[in-house]
């Protein structure tokens, strides 16, 4: 079995965002970590691998520094990354990206395909089901287990207060939510091994079957109208009072605003 498990590096909004001129975020600038939701789906991955001896890679589209989150996941396990880094590539949407990383994954061999459910840094959840589309493949998302029967894959999908339960012929897409899983560690040997190991890297010219009018910033329908750092909250209302009319003013104000 082959899995391949799309990742993004996102930016540690802990330490602030910042932006360049023309909207779009200055990824150079930023403090980054691996997108939550996609390292669900690496540890999903690798749990298959640990079952069934998958064959797991990891792929991400991103500037050059956005290797550290494939030696991340190769840390955790993952047998191979691949960098798809072009400056052609730079400021694409959610089109852009789910037709850049469609190119570089027709150029792989896979039975199961697993991106995060969306990015903390645009939670559009969006590429991954755009990415199927383009390959033409079934997808389930935002899944919250996984199992595999057979050449199918069975998902519980999260919807509101239940779940459905799919079943999909591979190959398809899946896309991870961060409560799939409780991802494990990177271990030392596996650290020493993933700074040693040799990545993949590809540019424009290795994608497959894509138009130059569907990348990067020219090829990205979406256009950004504002973009700010997040709102820093005022101090409030305040007020000095004794513990019965404390009480009754937090009660007051819950009523006011109907939660109570």
């Amino acid at each position: 079995m082959k899995v391949v498990v799309c990742i993004k590096q996102v930016p540690d909004t802990k330490g602030g965002v910042k932006f360049n001129p023309d909207g779009t975020l200055d990824r150079a600038a930023m403090m980054t970590i691996m997108n939550p939701d996609d390292k669900a789906g690496v540890e999903a991955a690798l749990r298959l691998k640990d079952q069934y001896g998958a064959e797991v890679t990891v792929v991400t589209m991103g500037l050059p520094k956005a290797e550290d989150v494939l030696r991340e996941a190769m840390a955790m396990g993952a047998d191979k990354g691949v960098l798809v880094t072009d400056r052609v590539l730079g400021g694409a949407d959610t089109w852009a990206t789910s037709q850049t990383l469609a190119g570089a994954l027709r150029n792989m061999e896979y039975d199961l395909i697993i991106t995060g459910r969306q990015a903390i840094d645009g939670d559009t959840a969006q590429v991954g089901p755009q990415i199927s589309e383009h390959l033409n493949i079934p997808v389930i998302s935002y899944a919250q287990n996984l199992k595999i029967e057979g050449d199918s894959v069975i998902v519980e999908r999260q919807y509101d207060d239940r779940y459905h339960v799919l079943k999909a012929k591979m190959p398809c897409l899946i896309t991870a939510l961060a409560e799939l899983n409780e991802p494990r560690y990177m271990t030392p040997g596996g650290i020493f091994d993933a700074c040693k190991a040799e990545l993949t890297v590809w540019g424009r010219a290795d994608l497959k079957d894509v138009e130059d009018s569907n990348l990067g910033l020219k090829g990205s329908p979406t256009q950004i109208a504002k973009a700010s750092d997040k709102v820093r909250k005022g101090a409030g209302e305040k007020v000095a009072l004794d513990p019965a009319e404390a009480v009754d003013y937090i009660v007051g104000k819950l009523k006011e605003k109907h939660v109570i």
